[in-house]
């Protein structure tokens, strides 16, 4: 998880620098990023008050933070990352030093496919609140009284109160007697709406799968997918970055 002062956070460890270099690292001046002499580190702190971007504005003092290094201690940087929320876009980049001094910037790019899966053990998974969660999946089952269960998911969606009744969510039976749940872009409790399916469904018949973002541009680590395969219940935080995808 991140902590977010301006939607940004991280730190650049340096290593051993001569008192030359740190004198030099000291006086550059900076808006976002500041050198901690301490740790050998530049750290995001959103040093001075501005109205500057913070994603070109942190990129460029980063890259006069590392010439003041020079190339013949860049060699030594051990690294580190930087991660800024820009303010006019609601996705999270990334700016990577890797040992050596190379740097990387990436857009995070969420994906479930390969997500690392846990247990569901009921309640809520996202600090996203309730009342603008969007959700967006396909979900089946079979109950005893598929039309009673039918109804009584598509009564907890339309007497949901979130700040936007919107979006499409039906709860229809299918020709094998299935619960067939479809929603798209819906304002609904993902916890409400899993406790339900719980309840409704046989058990081991539970299957399929939905996301859950914001309506209001929550940051993309916060979503979150509910993931259901034969009864069983899982949740999966998205892969943002490709280095970091494993098997589930």
């Amino acid at each position: 998880m991140f902590f977010y002062d301006q939607g940004c956070t991280g730190r650049i460890q340096l290593g051993e620098l001569p008192g030359s270099v740190r004198s030099r690292l000291g006086d550059v001046p900076g808006e976002w990023l500041e050198y901690d002499a301490p740790t050998s580190a530049i750290v995001l702190r959103h040093t001075q008050p501005s109205s500057s971007p913070p994603l070109p504005t942190i990129a460029g003092e980063l890259v006069r933070f590392l010439a003041a290094i020079g190339p013949e201690l860049q060699n030594g940087i051990p690294g580190g990352d930087l991660f800024i929320h820009p303010e006019e876009a609601g996705q999270l980049v990334r700016m990577r030093v890797e040992a050596g001094g190379t740097l990387h910037i990436q857009w995070a790019h969420p994906d479930f496919s390969l997500a690392t899966r846990r247990p569901y053990a009921g309640g809520e998974v996202t600090s996203i609140d309730p009342e603008v969660q969007r959700l967006d999946g396909l979900v089946s089952f079979s109950a005893p009284d598929s039309g009673a269960a039918a109804r009584i998911l598509q009564a907890a969606a339309e007497s949901f109160e979130g700040l936007y009744p919107e979006g499409d969510f039906s709860a229809s039976v299918a020709e094998d007697d299935r619960v067939m749940v479809r929603l798209r872009e819906v304002n609904l409790d993902s916890a409400l709406l899993a406790a339900r399916l719980a309840e409704l469904a046989h058990p081991g018949t539970l299957n399929g799968a939905f996301e859950v973002t914001s309506l209001s541009g929550t940051q993309p680590e916060e979503h979150v997918r509910f993931l259901f395969e034969d009864g069983h219940a899982w949740v999966q935080r998205p892969i943002l970055w490709d280095d970091h995808r494993s098997k589930p």
